[in-house]
């Protein structure tokens, strides 16, 4: 996997654009044109399970990290199998719910790589420094993983659930 390494070598500003930008592009330019078009069942499954193998690779990956923005790629890699699935359902609710995740996802990189920017260590290891550098960094950087986390009334306030359920509409 390419993304770790780029993460972990570039500026932290870089790796913030690197890991944003792209994705909204990619899942704009992918929500346009499902909007126009169908796909057929074999399509739809074949997208569903990559999103779920996404999701897996991207958690299990990022357990063993211990440099602060490896960790930060893998989970990437677990959002884009998570935003995914909205985009697999191949309907409305589905493109939405797509929509809110990429902007979820957005707003949580740029949390926890301002973080990372702000203790400019490169270590997991230093991060219970961050209590002592920055009290305002640990409140958001908490949010933040409550969100990562995926809790119902913290992140995307009900946005999860939309995800999971648009394949069922």
């Amino acid at each position: 996997m390419w993304a770790p390494d780029i993460y972990e070598g570039s500026p932290t500003p870089v790796t913030t654009f690197l890991s944003i930008a792209p994705k909204i592009s990619i899942f704009a330019n992918i929500s346009r044109v499902s909007i126009y078009g169908s796909y057929g069942a074999t399509l739809q499954q074949i997208f569903c399970l990559c999103s779920i193998a996404s999701m897996i690779l991207g958690a299990l990956a990022a357990m063993a990290q211990t440099k602060v923005k490896r960790p930060l790629a893998h989970s990437s890699i677990g959002h884009v199998g998570y935003i995914r699935t909205g985009f697999s359902c191949g309907t409305i609710e589905g493109i939405q719910s797509l929509l809110i995740g990429i902007f979820i996802y957005a707003l949580m990189t740029i949390d926890a790589l301002a973080i990372v920017l702000a203790l400019r260590q490169t270590r997991v290891k230093y991060i219970a420094d961050l209590g002592t550098l920055a009290p305002v960094g640990v409140v958001t950087s908490v949010i933040g993983c409550w969100a990562a986390g995926r809790l119902p009334r913290v992140s995307q306030f009900g946005g999860p659930k939309a995800v999971l359920r648009a394949p069922d509409t």
